[in-house]
């Protein structure tokens, strides 16, 4: 192993890969600020300008660019309510409530740190057990993902905040728009009316946008929010309570993100979901998450980059795409003549461990240069917004148009932005909707797989062991902290204020004026 890592960084720390990392890691980070590119773009769009390097080279630049954008869609999705990808759902709940706040540069702070620990965590683990962990992944058939889609289903009650049958009617809307174009499993349209440019479905990235940024944009002009937050630098700056007291979070979150990142096709946006959604359960700070919690933050950005790296785990070890970005690069393995699998960390050997020791090399990069800038970014705020709101509509119905390159997209991001607006006006959970968006597909895909693999018996959920001890653990997840407060509440003596001698109400209570006090 030391043998390995000392070849890998050998080959990592050459002049030449070097600056193809810091290429590839700043451009990620740029093309993950903006809205609607993503990883998966991003790397698609630039991996015709590698034909012409060494594989280790190429792949050492565009795996940059995978963890970078998930660093520059944060900056995103923290600053403007705009993730640049699904996988920055989950920050903006928090994220953004603290740049409201003025705590934007808090907010960038501990998604750095977060995501540099949860990736050398995951990439160490990476290093030690990518085969063992690969092969128990194989283990996992339809049953299984069927349960662990449920578990990701029931995270949306994490997004719905005080009101959760507002949050359940925005995740039901979410999965019916997602049921538009073809089925799963069949070759059938639904609820497309005859309209070509709904076959392929409604994209949720450009809903995203629309419901997120534009939305934000209408809502913003709409109450007369046209001023800049005001904040004074200090509060922009991360302090080391802020971090002791985030890094529980980013534990858990670093945990289970390379937990579900191990899965075939689970990918990250799962994971950082889930994360959230267990980090709000069982929190001290619990009570915060939707209103500014860095806690929030903290879990979802670690649980994010974690199963960023341990998508690579089926995608070198197996030869199967851990998420859509690696299938992309799964692609560029074959097109550089190398073959992923069992084989390949012996006969490639410099290859393997030059890619995974640049991960180390390139989170550092990503750290050097974020933590430092975090303040400087959050100065965006400050701008007017005469300025800033045009440049986030523009950016938003470029990044929409790209990601389907069909101006049938441009109508999508109105309309939900218009959804957008009238979700904020009356207090509707955006998060919920997006969820239920994403994972749609996935669901009806493991259910369909599911029952075509038990002929029809979805209870096989219940009788494999793998699957019932995800759906027992989910169980545990959700109610566990539900019942210990609720029985810690009962434990609690109720203490009545007395009231004044001689009032018969309330009404009779005197009260103390800010200049009497």
């Amino acid at each position: 192993m030391l043998e390995n890592i000392v070849l890998g960084f050998q080959t990592s720390l050459t002049p030449e890969n070097l600056l193809w990392c810091l290429i590839g890691v700043v451009l990620g980070t740029v093309i993950g600020m903006l809205p609607g590119l993503g990883a998966t773009t991003g790397v698609a769009i630039l991996l015709p300008l590698t034909l012409s390097m060494e594989p280790v080279t190429a792949l050492i630049m565009l795996a940059g660019i995978y963890y970078g954008c998930q660093y520059g869609g944060t900056i995103a999705a923290v600053l403007i309510a705009t993730p640049g990808d699904a996988n920055a759902v989950a920050t903006v709940v928090d994220g953004y409530a603290l740049a409201r706040k003025g705590q934007a540069g808090k907010a960038l702070a501990i998604a750095a740190i977060g995501s540099f620990v949860a990736a050398i965590l995951s990439l160490v683990l990476l290093m030690l057990i990518a085969a063992p962990v690969a092969s128990f992944a194989l283990r996992f058939g339809p049953a299984e993902m069927l349960a662990i889609m449920i578990m990701g289903l029931l995270t949306i009650i994490s997004f719905s905040g005080d009101n959760l049958a507002k949050g359940l009617i925005m995740a039901g809307l979410g999965i019916l728009l997602s049921t538009v174009g073809m089925s799963s499993g069949f070759a059938q349209s639904r609820f497309t009316f005859g309209s070509v440019n709904l076959l392929g479905g409604i994209d949720f990235v450009v809903v995203m946008i629309g419901v997120f940024a534009i939305g934000e944009v209408v809502s913003q002009i709409g109450t007369g929010g046209v001023e800049p937050i005001r904040t004074r630098m200090r509060d922009m700056v991360i302090s080391f309570r802020d971090i002791k007291a985030s890094f529980p979070a980013i534990l858990r979150g670093s945990g289970i993100g390379f937990g579900l990142g191990t899965l075939p096709g689970a990918g990250s946006t799962l994971a950082a979901l889930v994360g959230y959604g267990v980090e709000k359960q069982v929190s001290p700070n619990r009570k915060e998450f939707g209103k500014g919690a860095i806690q929030g933050v903290a879990a979802a950005e670690s649980a994010n980059n974690a199963a960023a790296n341990a998508n690579f785990i089926p995608t070198l070890a197996l030869g199967v795409p851990g998420g859509t970005t690696t299938a992309v690069l799964l692609g560029a393995f074959v097109m550089y003549g190398v073959q992923p699998g069992p084989l390949l960390f012996e006969n490639q050997p410099s290859l393997v461990w030059g890619l995974l020791t640049s991960f180390f090399i390139g989170n550092v990069i990503l750290l050097v240069l974020n933590l430092p800038l975090a303040p400087a970014f959050a100065q965006v705020l400050r701008m007017r917004y005469a300025y800033l709101y045009p440049a986030i509509i523009f950016f938003s119905m470029l990044g929409a148009f790209a990601v389907q390159n069909n101006l049938f997209a441009l109508p999508v991001l109105l309309a939900a932005g218009v959804g957008g607006f009238f979700m904020k006006k009356f207090d509707y959970p955006t998060a919920p909707l997006i969820l239920g968006l994403v994972l749609g597909p996935m669901v009806e895909k493991a259910l369909v797989q599911t029952s075509s693999f038990a002929n029809g018996d979805l209870t096989v959920i219940f009788t494999e062991p793998l699957s019932l001890a995800i759906l027992v653990a989910t169980a545990l997840i959700m109610l566990v902290p539900a019942v210990a407060k609720r029985v810690a509440g009962r434990g609690r003596p109720v203490v009545a204020d007395p009231a004044p001698a001689g009032a018969e109400s309330s009404d009779d209570v005197p009260v103390r004026t800010g200049a009497e006090e």
